[in-house]
C-alpha cells in the first residue's frame, strides 16, 4: 500500500508514465490517459504548441487532469537548443520538471552521450528536475548522476520500434550497480509482458507512448499495460524464484512408497 514511487522529493501511485502523441484523437488520448491511471504525462512543445488547434485542445485536457506535467526536448540535436526550448516549456507549461533529450542518430534517434552531460550540466544549474532518456552505457549514467540527474530514463530499444528490452545484460548492470536511483525504462517498450518483464528487473517505473497510441483500441491497450507494471512491480517485492540449470521436482516425496524412494535415490541398483 505504501510502495510508492519516489521522485525529486514527490510520490506517486502509478509507475506507469505515458506520452500524449500520436493518438487517432485528442478524445481518444484523454481515454487512454485516464484507463492507463498514469500521473506524469510527457509533452512536446515542438509538437504540441497550444497555439495550434490540435495543441490547444490537448493542452485543454492536460492543464485540467491533474497530472505531473514532464515537458521533453524532442527533436532537439545540441545543448543550445536544448537550454533554449527547456526555458520556454517551463515558461508555458508552468513546470521545472523535464523530459531531456538530445539526438546523436537520426536513424535509430540515439541520445548523443556528450551532448546529454553538457545539457544536463546546465539545466541543473538553472534549477530544472532533469529526467535524461539515455542508453544503457554505465558510464554515462554516472555522469549524468554527477552533474545532478537525480533519475535516469534509459532505453530498452530505440524509440518507436517495440523490441523490448534489447539489452538485458547492460539494463540489469544499471539496476545492480546504481541501486538507490530511480530508472526508468523509457523507449521501445511495445508490448505489457515487456513491461512487466522490466519491472520484474528492478526497474521503478516505465514510460511509453507508441505502445498505447498506435494501438488497435489505444484505451485497452493502455489498461492492458497499467495492469502489467503492476504485476510486474507485486512480482518483484514478492521474490521470484532463482533460475537453476537443473529440474527440481516440485512434488514431495512425503508418503511416497518406500521401494520408489528407493529407487529414485539410487539405491539398491
Amino acid at each position: 500500500m505504501h510502495d510508492k514511487l519516489k521522485l525529486y522529493g514527490k510520490a506517486f501511485d502509478s509507475r506507469l508514465l505515458v506520452g500524449t502523441a500520436l493518438y487517432p484523437s485528442p478524445a481518444i488520448m484523454r481515454e487512454s490517459i485516464a484507463a492507463s491511471g498514469s500521473e506524469i504525462i510527457t509533452l512536446s512543445l515542438r509538437r504540441q504548441s497550444p497555439g495550434q488547434q490540435q495543441g490547444k485542445m490537448i493542452w485543454d485536457y492536460i492543464r485540467k487532469s491533474g497530472c505531473q506535467l514532464l515537458p521533453n526536448t524532442a527533436g532537439c540535436k545540441t545543448p543550445k537548443e536544448v537550454i533554449a526550448l527547456a526555458e520556454m516549456s517551463r515558461e508555458i507549461f508552468g513546470t521545472d520538471w523535464l523530459k531531456l533529450e538530445v539526438i546523436g542518430d537520426d536513424y535509430n534517434l540515439q541520445p548523443d552521450p556528450f551532448g546529454l552531460i553538457e545539457a544536463a550540466r546546465e539545466l541543473v544549474k538553472r534549477g530544472f528536475k532533469v529526467l535524461p532518456y539515455c542508453t544503457d552505457d554505465l558510464v554515462v549514467c554516472r555522469k549524468l548522476l554527477d552533474v545532478g540527474c537525480e533519475v535516469l530514463m534509459p532505453w530498452g530499444s530505440p524509440i518507436g520500434t517495440g523490441r523490448g528490452l534489447m539489452n538485458k545484460y547492460n539494463l540489469q548492470t544499471l539496476r545492480e550497480r546504481l541501486p538507490d536511483t530511480p530508472l526508468i525504462i523509457d523507449a521501445g517498450i511495445g508490448a505489457p509482458s515487456q513491461a512487466c518483464e522490466a519491472m520484474e528487473m528492478g526497474f521503478d517505473a516505465v514510460l511509453l507512448n507508441t505502445a498505447i497510441a498506435r494501438a488497435q483500441n489505444p484505451v485497452l491497450m493502455a489498461e492492458s499495460f497499467r495492469q502489467a507494471v503492476a504485476s510486474g512491480r507485486a512480482a518483484r517485492n514478492a521474490g521470484l524464484m532463482l533460475k537453476r540449470q537443473t529440474a527440481s521436482p516440485s512434488t514431495p516425496t512425503l508418503d511416497m512408497p518406500f521401494w520408489q524412494q528407493t529407487v529414485s535415490s539410487g539405491e539398491g541398483l
